[in-house]
This record gives structure tokens, sequence and C-alpha cells, in this order.
């Protein structure tokens, strides 16, 4: 199976209605009236719209943290009126359940750009130290920043919580379960690589949040290194027990 169709696959695993009406590969997200019947183009605007407010909102997540996330800040970013607001989003927790439908679904879409580029990599190269590399790019993007954002706010926001944590532990579940069937190749060392992703997953959140106080890329930097070997030394350690 190539590439794109395993891509496909997880991410309608992970999200099946959100993967269903995102456009296909090389559909142009600005396409005209020209390019469709004209029911067809509306349903097409209104969902462009909805991405609109919903990008809008990631950005008020990311700056202004989750109670800076409002249905009005949301209008007044896509200079919009409360009522077009309101037609697509009538509360603020409607609003909340498309971010992080959007949010989680896109961090799983990057983190398997990164780790399908890591899988076509010369098997002879270090592959869990290629991994973590993998994963700390896909960490430094807004919508991972929107993720942090939301676990942290969905420690003392019940609300938040009910939804935030059943997505967050179905893109757990989806990842470990098809990522083993995505790359077989992997699958004598499968232990070893769950443990350095859960790891490394846990690593990295901490050290973007300790940017501020490390106040040093060098620094962040040599951490990175420094567990990205210490996980493949493990493995190498572990293969080679009789």
């Amino acid at each position: 199976m190539k590439a794109q169709a395993l891509q496909d696959r997880m991410l309608s695993a992970l999200m099946p209605e959100l993967h269903a009406r995102l456009p296909r590969h090389g559909l142009s997200e600005t396409a005209g009236p020209e390019s469709g019947a004209p029911g067809k183009w509306q349903q097409r605007k209104s969902a462009l719209m909805r991405d609109r407010l919903v990008g809008a909102a990631i950005d008020c997540l990311v700056r202004d943290g989750y109670p800076g996330l409002t249905t009005a800040a949301v209008a007044s970013a896509c200079d919009v009126s409360r009522g077009a607001m309101h037609h697509h989003f009538q509360t603020r927790m409607e609003l909340v359940c498309a971010v992080v439908d959007h949010v989680v679904y896109h961090r799983m879409r990057t983190f398997l750009a990164d780790y399908f580029d890591v899988a076509s990599r010369r098997t002879d190269e270090p592959m869990i130290e290629l991994a973590c590399d993998a994963h700390w790019r896909s960490v430094q993007t807004r919508d991972y920043a929107a993720w942090l954002e939301l676990a942290v706010a969905a420690r003392t926001d019940a609300d938040l919580a009910t939804i935030f944590e059943p997505a967050a532990r179905r893109y757990d579940a989806v990842w470990t379960s098809e990522m083993i069937e995505a790359f077989p190749q992997w699958r004598e060392d499968w232990d070893n690589l769950k443990l350095a992703h859960d790891f490394t997953s846990a690593l990295h959140a901490g050290m973007l949040l300790h940017q501020p106080i490390f106040a040093s890329q060098e620094r962040i930097d040599r951490l990175r290194r420094f567990a990205a070997r210490t996980m493949q030394q493990l493995s190498e350690q572990t293969s080679s027990r009789p």
C-alpha cells in the first residue's frame, strides 16, 4: 500500500466524518462557482467559511489561551457578524468541538508525514533517532501549540475535558493500532518503538513548556539529541539480548 493510501486510511480511522469532507488531493481550496452546480458551490462556500472561523479560533487559542477562545473574538477576527458566526457555531462549545477535531486531526496528519518520511530512509540508519527527530519537527507547529493549550486547559475545565480527552485518547489508539500495520519492518522492535514514542511525546511537550525557562535554543537542542541517542541505545541494548 502506498504512503498516501496508508495516510488516508489512518486519518479516516481517526476522524472519518472530518476526513470525508475535507478536499481530496488535487482539489483546490479556492475552487469557484464554475467548478460545480450552484447548490454544491453554496455548500463549498459555507464549508470554507466554517474552516476560516475554525482557523481564526485556533489563532485566538494560541495567542490568548483557552479563555480567549470565544465566538465574539472569532467573529471579530474574521470580520463577520455575530449572526453569521452563530449560523455556523451557535455556542462556544460547538466552536470548541470543531477546534478540537481540527487540532487532533491535523496533528495526526503532520505526524504521519514525518513518520512516512522516516520510513522511506535507508534501513541502516538509526530508526529511533530518526523517529525522535521527526516527532520534534512535528511539534513545531501552530496545531501542536493549540494541542498543548487544550491539554493544559482540560485539566481544570470539565466541559473541555469531556471533549478533548476522548479525542486525544482516540489519537493515541489509532496511532498505536495503525502504525504497526503501516510499517511492518518495525514489527520486531515494536515495543521499543512504542516506548520511544511515549517517552519522546512526553519529553517534547515538557521541552516546549520549558522553552521560556531554558531561554536557550542550544540547551533545548542538546536535550533533544541526548534523548534521541538514549532511546536508540536502549533499543540496541534490548535487541542484542539473547
